[in-house]
């Protein structure tokens, strides 16, 4: 185990950070983390919707208008800020606008095809919303991958008199064009259907997520990540758009009557975020915040009650960089919560259809559990799932906890002893 963590700690562990902090992975994290408050007034629309579908009240307002202008243009935000970002991060401020605008035209030329063929144009089309993330991160990329070669390209001299904000215009366009004809030669005058050429190369990465060991696998390696102090975010390029993906597909399922617990997506952000999974945030820390406020050890009884109110609300940093994080003790109990609770949930939801699989958009992650439970699900059976989880927790959690909290008690004695 000491060798173990010695390789994670001096050789696994900086070869993430340093993916993490590459310049086009916090692009990529940062764009979709800024669209993250359409994310939650797209929710707190297809809220509102529940009761207008429940009681079938014909006064009641279509929110579902709402949730298509926020929801439903996801993906064009992303094309947007995508290449603004990536120009702002390499410091070619004066791109960062036409860059923005460039990948805005890259991502409609990509999908223009979808959508003059369904005949659907507008805000409700699955290709500007979620269901088009994948399409809008290449477009993104590809726009800001252009605009930054051609970043410090002038058509002029220093000593040109020309303005500044001339030369700005003049310069900007070469890369602008170089995005715009390329994507027009192979969509319009080549016949190529880029946008399902794409959604066919990221498919397998919802269908995998999709899957019970790929939907432990994800899980397992988001705690496994966490657990060495490393945010998940690094994954959300890959793991965001999937889930966003997922969840339109459900609420699109739930509209049209066809949802069944063997059609639905479980692997949704409402699903682990706000359901079922991480009650307490990321590893189902909650019954471990519980148990240090009535540990014996000073230290661990301190962060407990430290913890416990952002713990409610599911923000759980500081249990985790407190006394998780490279701690080989409650590393373990960490990484089995990736492996346990999907695995269990996935019985209980898709094999027996015991809960229900969400069909609600619910990016409010800070609700509390069980609230955010019933009203992701409303249902009881979902709660007592949701429970179920917060036992098998309790029992991984406890007996690693026993021996921490006897190493530091005993630590602390010591001390108290040589003062």
């Amino acid at each position: 185990m000491k060798q173990l963590i010695y390789w994670l700690e001096h050789s696994f562990s900086p070869k993430m950070n340093k993916i993490n902090n590459n310049v086009w992975v916090t692009t990529l994290k940062d764009s979709i983390m800024q669209v993250l408050p359409f994310i939650l007034l797209g929710s707190i629309f297809c809220l509102l919707t529940v009761p207008g579908d429940v009681f079938g009240w014909q006064w009641w307002p279509n929110f579902w208008t709402l949730f298509g202008w926020t929801m439903g243009l996801l993906s064009l935000f992303i094309a947007f800020l995508i290449p603004f970002n990536l120009m702002e991060k390499k410091r070619l401020r004066k791109q960062r606008i036409i860059a923005a605008l460039s990948g805005v035209v890259a991502f409609l030329i990509i999908i223009s095809p979808q959508v003059i063929k369904d005949g659907e144009a507008g805000f409700q089309h699955a290709a500007l919303g979620a269901g088009g993330m994948f399409v809008a991160i290449t477009a993104g990329v590809f726009s800001g991958f252009i605009m930054g070669i051609f970043g410090k390209f002038s058509f002029f001299k220093e000593t040109s008199v020309i303005p500044d904000f001339v030369r700005a215009w003049f310069d900007s366009m070469l890369p602008a064009g170089i995005v715009v004809c390329s994507l027009w030669i192979l969509v319009d005058l080549m016949g190529i259907d880029l946008y399902n050429i794409l959604l066919a190369l990221f498919m397998p990465i919802s269908s995998v997520m999709q899957t019970p060991w790929g939907f432990v696998l994800s899980l397992f390696l988001v705690c496994f990540l966490y657990s060495m102090g490393i945010s998940s975010w690094v994954l959300t390029p890959i793991y965001q758009p999937a889930m966003l993906m997922a969840i339109t597909a459900n609420v699109n399922m739930a509209a049209a009557g066809t949802a069944t617990y063997k059609t639905l997506n479980l692997v949704t952000d409402p699903t682990v975020y706000s359901a079922y999974l991480w009650i307490g945030g990321i590893g189902c820390t909650l019954p471990l915040v519980i148990m240090l406020i009535f540990a014996k050890s000073n230290k661990l009884k301190a962060l407990g009650r430290a913890c416990l109110a952002p713990a409610i609300f599911n923000i759980n940093e500081p249990v985790v960089f407190g006394c998780i994080a490279w701690n080989p003790i409650m590393m373990i109990p960490m990484w089995l919560m990736g492996i346990v609770l999907p695995a269990v949930v996935w019985i209980f939801t898709k094999v027996i259809p015991f809960a229900p699989i969400p069909t609600m958009v619910f990016g409010m992650w800070y609700c509390p559990f069980p609230i955010s439970t019933w009203l992701t699900t409303g249902s009881i059976r979902g709660v007592i799932l949701m429970a179920v989880c917060a036992l098998l927790s309790i029992l991984i959690w406890y007996p690693f906890f026993r021996i921490y909290d006897a190493q530091e008690a005993e630590l602390e004695k010591k001390t108290e002893g040589k003062n």
